[in-house]
Parts: C-alpha cells; structure tokens; sequence
C-alpha cells in the first residue's frame, strides 16, 4: 500500500514510518516539523525509493488536498497531534487547534479524496488515539473499548474530540476508518521532554531525577515498536468503524519504573554511587489520572496481537539506545521547554 502518515517525523509516527518501509509499503510522511519533531528519526529510510516526504501543517486544508492528488494515498495513519499533558496546561489553544481543528481539516481533505476516487471501499483512515481519553482508574479494572470518554487534562479532551469526529466521519459520510487508543508509549527516539528519556538524561548528568507526587501513579507501558506492529496489523485488518485498544500488558507505578531504569544504568554506565540517589520528589501535575490499564482483549481475540517485549527487555534496549545515540538527544536539549518543569498551572 501507500500510506499517507502523519506526525511521521514524530515518536510514534516515525516508528510506522521506519516499520511500514520495512514491511514493504510505500510511505508519504507528512509533518509541519513543530518542536518535538525531527527528520533524524526517519534518516534510514529517507533514501529509500518508497519513501516521500511533505512538510505540512494538517491546519492547512489546501496543503493537504495538494498532497492527497499528487500522492493518491491509499491509506491514511493519522498520527500527528500536540501531545505533552504539561504543555496543553500551560497553552490549551495550541492542542485544540491542532488535534481537535486540525483532525477536521484531515477528515475533510480524506473524505473529498475518498469521493473523488470513487470510494474505494479498501481506503482506510486510520486516527490514532490515547487511553487518557478514558479519565483515571483506581486501583482495578481496565479500560475497554466501550469505556465512557472522561478526559481529565486539555491534552485528553483534544483527543476525546478528534476521536468523535472521526466517528462520526464514518456514520455520516461513511468514510472508512478505525481507531485505536493505546497506553503510554517508550523507546528509541523517545523526545527528551518525556519521563524515560527524562529519567535516562538527568541521570547521565547527575542531575536530580523529578518524580511527580509519590511516584504512586500507575501506567501501562508499551514499547513503541511493538506498537507500530500493531498499528499496522489494525489498518489491514482491522473492521471499518471499529476502535481497538493497543496496551503493553506491563503496568508499572512511576517510581518503580524510575527504579528499573536507574538499575539498569547501575549495570550500564556505573558512577560512584546508585543512580537512585538522584531521585527528588516534586510537586504533582494538576489533575494527574491516578492509573491507566488497557484490556487488549478484542485485538488479541480479532487480530491475533499480543506485545512481545517486556517492561525489562524494553527499559534496557531504551537505555542502550540513548547511550548508543547522544549525538540525537543533545542536538535536541536546546528545543523550547526541554529541561524545564512545565503545566504546574
């Protein structure tokens, strides 16, 4: 196939774009290059002939109609989105332009393609969601599929919204999509702002490794490139109209998985005493979602998925891989908010 990906510059958008070019696809990576984006992520296949990129702002509806007639997509993996809680507390407008305004321009230029190919019923618009659009959890249950939306931050509302409206896309125009919402996501190429590679390059300094609260907040943590895997099987394979919830099947408490990190850098880069010793507990997030658990039930039992690294496997090829790659994270320390403490309100 050709896919049309967006944010595919990005974390998880270039981890599509590295595993649909392997996987034989050709790929159209559409992105508008804002911070946490870097072309590095995807310099191993940009030479490759199935490989084309466009710097567009899926803001800008006329962009985006030029690359769907000039490319003729046969798919689209919608990626692309502001999606750093702390930022979308201290500037909301920016996530609801683009992952709420933004998604509307892209439904719109897919479905006017759609149409204009006759409706092909083998096109698929695939958005990419986020299990935080399903609010916080206490200490049981999972989410599901059918889990009432709860949004709790700017970031999960402007992703509850885009979710909407690609639904309703579907039942009023009849666009051929499906959703997926996962967990929390980690490894290579991970932009500096996030906890791991937080974790990771304040320890490397020796520079105090901020934990939120008490560190008792609970995630389930997928390692991203079993997570392209599965994005790709649910745009093959996957219903029209249906939603599937990719998760890691590893729920950790943030200060536990601070720990294994630190632990593995013990073994790793040694220093004078435990990376551990760097840990300094600082405020909370406001309205921090106690804990995140997806049941991946219905991908497992439809589409035959299940993740294939483990929390440990996945920690430790995340830390080679920021000590084997300094050149990436250091030319990316010096982007706007990176290093500071950002959406204490």
């Amino acid at each position: 196939m050709k896919l049309l990906v967006t944010g595919g510059a990005g974390f998880i958008g270039s981890a599509v774009v590295r595993r649909a070019i392997a996987d034989g696809h050709d790929v159209v990576n559409l992105d508008a290059l804002t911070y946490a984006a870097c072309l590095d992520n995807v310099a191993s296949v940009a030479d490759h002939p199935g490989y084309a990129f466009a710097q567009v702002d899926i803001r800008d509806r006329s962009a985006l109609d030029t690359v769907f007639a000039h490319h003729k997509p046969d798919a689209v993996m919608h990626l692309a989105a502001e999606s750093h809680v702390d930022r979308s507390i201290d500037g909301p407008g920016t996530f609801i332009e683009t992952n709420v305004l933004g998604s509307f321009h892209l439904l719109e230029a897919a479905r006017a393609y759609w149409v204009s190919q006759g409706r092909p019923g083998a096109f698929r618009f695939h958005h990419i969601s986020t299990d935080e659009v399903f609010g916080s959890l206490g200490p049981e249950g999972m989410f599901t599929e059918t889990t009432a939306y709860d949004p709790r931050s700017p970031y999960s509302a402007s992703k509850a919204a885009s979710d909407h409206l690609v639904r309703a896309w579907h039942e009023t125009y009849g666009l051929p999509v499906v959703l997926t919402n996962c967990s929390n996501n980690y490894g290579p190429f991970h932009f500096p702002e996030k906890l791991v590679p937080v974790v990771i390059l304040n320890a490397l300094a020796g520079q105090p490794i901020p934990v939120y609260g008490a560190g008792e907040n609970v995630r389930d943590w997928l390692y991203v490139e079993d997570h392209a895997e599965a994005l790709l099987l649910v745009l093959q394979k996957g219903a029209p109209g249906q939603s599937y919830n990719i998760g890691g099947e590893n729920e950790a408490r943030n200060i536990d998985l601070v720990q294994m990190i630190c632990a593995i850098l013990d073994r790793l880069r040694p220093m004078d005493r435990p990376y551990s010793s760097l840990i300094t507990f600082v405020e909370d997030r406001p309205g921090h979602d106690l804990r995140y658990a997806i049941d991946p039930g219905r991908i497992r039992s439809e589409l035959g998925w299940r993740p294939s690294v483990t929390l440990q496997e996945g920690l430790e090829k995340t830390v080679r891989w920021y000590l084997d790659n300094e050149p990436w994270w250091r030319a990316l320390q010096s982007r706007d908010g990176v290093g500071k403490r950002l959406g204490t309100g």
